[in-house]
Formats: C-alpha cells, structure tokens, sequence
C-alpha cells in the first residue's frame, strides 16, 4: 500500500536456495524477489519495470556497480 506523499515502494524478499538451471544443469543459488508497488498517476509503467531491471542487474553482478565496469 502506498502512502502518500509516497509514489512508490520497493520490497525486497528475502534471500533463499533455490534451484535454477544453468548450462542444462540444475543448480542452487541464492536468490530473492523485488517487488514495486508504485503509482500509475506519477511513475510510467515502462520507467518502474526499468528501474527494477536496473537493480537486479546491479544485485547480480556488484563489482559491475562498485568498479564501472
């Protein structure tokens, strides 16, 4: 739910084992889920789902966002 003055919230799952596949094989990692509840009036749709790809680019791959690289 959002509150105002909020325009958005962003909630972050925790971080769990769970099985992918990688290169045909199943594997565990750690993973978790982003969630953003925003509202449509001021955040466009496309620049939220931007936003969160950003982020979990940024998760994955932190020397990435650390080192500009």
């Amino acid at each position: 739910i959002i509150n105002p003055p909020q325009s958005a919230i962003l909630g972050v799952h925790a971080t769990k084992d769970r099985a992918v596949v990688e290169n045909g094989q199943i594997v565990v990692r750690p993973m978790n889920y982003l969630a953003m509840s925003y509202d449509h009036r001021i955040i466009d749709g496309r620049e939220a789902v931007l936003s969160l790809v950003a982020m979990k680019e940024a998760l994955e791959d932190p020397a990435r966002l650390l080192f500009d690289i």
